[in-house]
């Protein structure tokens, strides 16, 4: 039997279904798994466990993935993320916008989401000097619109803490941005919270919980316990 620890791994879904089947799939590998239903559950047992990998949907209640995996590059730029969706059709890219080391699109074999954890964890030493070299964008919610109907939004310095306006030219914008400062001129990198407009279609939901179903099954019979922390 080995003596060598656990690594912890966080999944965050608002799906009970998704929670149930990553964490049976993960255990079955030898993981130490908890869950969390949104951002704001998964930020509250961050203050208790400091796991090593965070896999995490992007489209929750509450605090959507955007907005959380945006605080952890900032406050936990150590611990590596997965980002989780069914709304890209990007392959195992991590879509523009999206604060996350890697991608995993719902309803791809489990297998891949089990290579990408187990790539994460052997490359964070490396992953953590790039996430301190470079700081984390801003999430910015849409504020509305101004008195001439043009959208905008407020942006705060990460450097001086001022905040003030700006106006968005072209909304649905799905990477990183950055603008000066208007106070100080320090550069503001920031992302527009787009996640209204990123949903699953409601059709295919049910095929994904299916394919996800499946591919555990797939898993469980190619896999041994204890393969994690061999």
């Amino acid at each position: 039997m080995s003596n060598t620890p656990k690594h912890r791994i966080l999944v965050v879904d608002d799906d009970p279904s998704i929670r149930e089947i990553m964490t049976r799939v993960l255990e079955v590998i030898g993981y130490d798994v908890s869950t969390a239903e949104d951002g704001l559950d998964a930020l509250l047992q961050l203050r208790r466990v400091t796991p090593d990998v965070i896999i995490s949907d992007l489209n929750m209640p509450q605090m959507s993935g955007f907005e959380f995996l945006s605080v952890v590059r900032r406050r936990f730029p150590e611990i590596p993320v997965v980002a989780v969706s069914g709304a890209y059709v990007s392959g195992d890219h991590v879509p523009g916008g999206v604060i996350a080391d890697a991608f995993y699109a719902k309803g791809q074999h489990l297998g891949e989401l089990l290579h990408t954890v187990a790539e994460l964890i052997r490359t964070t030493a490396a992953r953590t000097i790039n996430h301190y070299r470079q700081s984390a964008p801003v999430w910015i919610p849409r504020n509305g619109k101004d008195s001439k109907g043009v959208p905008f939004i407020v942006l705060t310095c990460t450097e001086c803490l001022r905040s003030f306006p700006l106006s968005v030219m072209h909304e649905g914008v799905q990477e990183i941005q950055e603008t000066p400062c208007l106070f100080c001129a320090v550069p503001v990198r920031y992302i527009i919270d787009f996640s209204l407009a990123v949903t699953s279609p409601a059709h295919v939901a049910n095929s994904k919980k299916r394919a996800q179903a499946h591919s555990y099954g797939a898993v469980r019979t190619h896999v041994s316990p204890g393969a994690a922390s061999a």
